[in-house]
């Protein structure tokens, strides 16, 4: 098999990607479905909008940390399988609102809520589960075509949603939205039982062994960090492009949309590379980080929508090779009974630098223009990693002078050498 697909050769992992890109093609379905409806409810309400966004994220900045500890305390297949109850509940229950004309704004938010609650307890399973899977020697090469699966479900969902809303209407979209979620539910369901690891000196899982845990690793407290800023100053796309379209450049929708579409195919693009890596190092995260902040700054010095639309593959493509190195190295060096906690402070980390991100760069796109956005984010990525790559060797440094060893953590799988150093 190519080692672009090496992970695919475990019938389980097989089962439960299909359960993820099913799950995402139905998420994103229901984001465009659900803004959909809220316009036509509202009479075009962008506020409204938001609000319905932030109830469906919000939960990603308050529950993932303890959702970590649920996914390292019981079964991650069975907190999966719940989470998917609740959305394939929460799809059924918009479905039977709209046939019933009962769709009103309070009930849509309240949907988005429990939408957000339930990918948000399903997200630290959902991540920790890969290593349980493959093993450390494919982990690598899965978190990659995790990406490749959830880059797919973003550009293939609201593309069918969008055609299915305006072919058939909202209710048969509600309906696929049901049935994408019940057969990512089926898929996890006929996952084979892993048994629960517990390797605790107290005989039970809390949330401050793994902030010990990290804490007594500077390279994972590194990460974290690089991908908090990362996700703050540059991740913002959503927003910084739909700014450029539409006042630098005066298109429309149309115009948006290819953007988007330019952007999603060079971020998958990314995943696909990153899938037939080997190894994973800090140093790949770095050059990564910085290349996505050079990128992004470049693409906001382009004078013409043609180059612009030319330089987005390139962001989306730095963009994916940080973020699948940044979690492939997190979850290598990290032992599986830790990694539900770990991965939910990452999920953590990763969501709350956009709200906090984008309202800054929006204030600047304000206040300077629409091309401001996107040089002061790939500025912020650029100095960000430079002052913390700067700290990390500072602190290895210093342990050496001081007569300790510098964390250095190597995993050799079947002779592939996935090693961390700088």
């Amino acid at each position: 098999m190519s080692p672009t697909f090496a992970a695919l050769a475990y019938g389980q992992y097989r089962r439960y990607l299909l359960a993820q890109l099913s799950t995402g093609i139905g998420f994103w379905m229901m984001r465009l479905a659900q803004d959909w409806l809220i316009l036509d409810i509202t009479d075009g309400s962008g506020t409204a909008v938001g609000i319905a966004t932030a109830l469906q994220f919000l939960p990603f900045l308050i529950i993932t940390p303890w959702a970590g500890v649920l996914a390292d305390r019981f079964s991650r297949r069975t907190l999966m399988i719940w989470a998917h109850v609740g959305l394939t509940s929460a799809s059924i229950a918009l479905l039977v609102a709209l046939l019933t004309d009962t769709a009103t704004l309070a009930v849509v938010f309240l949907l988005a809520a429990l939408t957000g609650v339930m990918a948000a307890v399903d997200q630290p399973s959902r991540q920790a589960m890969v290593g349980q899977l493959v093993g450390d020697d494919h982990l690598a090469n899965a978190v990659a075509l995790n990406s490749v699966a959830f880059n797919l479900a973003r550009i293939g969902g609201p593309a069918l949603a969008g055609i299915l809303i305006a072919g058939t209407g909202l209710p048969v979209v509600m309906g696929v939205i049901a049935a994408m979620f019940a057969v990512a539910l089926s898929g996890i369901a006929s996952l084979r039982r892993i048994p629960v690891v517990h390797r605790s000196s107290e005989n039970r899982t809390t949330f401050s062994q793994g902030i010990a845990f990290l804490r007594a690793r500077s390279e994972l407290i590194f990460l974290l960090a690089l991908v908090f800023f990362v996700a703050m100053f540059g991740l913002n796309f959503q927003l910084t492009t739909a700014l450029m379209a539409t006042q630098e450049f005066a298109g429309g929708a149309a115009s948006l949309g290819i953007l988007s579409t330019f952007l999603a195919l060079g971020s998958l693009f990314g995943s696909l590379m990153a899938a037939r890596r080997i190894r994973v190092r800090v140093r790949l995260i770095v050059v990564a980080a910085l290349a996505f902040g050079l990128s992004t700054l470049v693409a906001g010095l382009m004078p013409t929508w043609a180059l612009f639309a030319i330089v987005l593959p390139l962001c989306g493509l730095t963009a994916m090779t940080f973020t699948t190195a940044a979690q492939s190295f997190l979850q290598l060096a990290t032992p599986d009974h830790l990694r539900g906690r770990v991965m939910g402070i990452y999920t953590m980390l990763f969501f709350a630098g956009t709200p906090l991100g984008a309202p800054l760069i929006g204030w600047l796109s304000d206040i300077f223009g629409a091309r401001v956005g996107l040089i002061g984010g790939g500025i912020g990525v650029l100095v960000s990693t430079a002052l913390l790559s700067w700290r990390l060797l500072r602190s290895r440094e210093l342990r050496v002078s001081g007569h300790l060893h510098a964390p250095h953590l190597q995993v050799h799988p079947r002779g592939r050498d996935f090693e961390v150093t700088l």
